[in-house]
């Protein structure tokens, strides 16, 4: 009886489906790495805006802003103030808000800073003063 050289069907299709399987799985994993990544973008964001109105604004003027932007930010990257989406802080679909509270003259008491993740619950930062 003769030998002959190569692959079975039944042999090529438990590689293809194998293979086919750990492709599914790589791209599963990739997108849940690159959902993180922004996740872990959007929380330095908002720990920039969040120090840059600690340490900046407050510890200068005594209040917190009514909004906030690079204008009166100026210490924070102003790349920051756009998320991972390209909306700025501010604008309808953000995943940034900013929420001052108990304001009078255009100076407020509190904030609450928020972030929408993507797989994790909303990042909140509020006022440390």
């Amino acid at each position: 009886m003769k030998m002959r050289k190569g692959f079975t069907l039944p042999e090529l299709i438990v590689v293809t489906a194998v293979a086919g399987l750990i492709f599914i799985v790589f791209f599963i994993q990739k997108a849940n790495v690159d959902a993180m990544n922004r996740d872990d973008t959007r929380k330095t964001a908002i720990n920039a805006m969040y120090y840059a109105l600690e340490e900046g604004f407050y510890a200068e003027n005594g209040y917190y802003p009514e909004s906030i932007s690079e204008d009166n930010l100026k210490a924070m990257d102003p790349a920051l103030f756009t998320d991972p989406n390209g909306i700025n802080l501010g604008k309808d679909g953000s995943n940034y808000s900013y929420e001052p509270g108990n304001c009078k003259d255009g100076k407020c008491k509190e904030y609450i800073l928020r972030a929408t993740l993507e797989k994790e619950d909303i990042y909140i930062k509020r006022n440390r003063n």
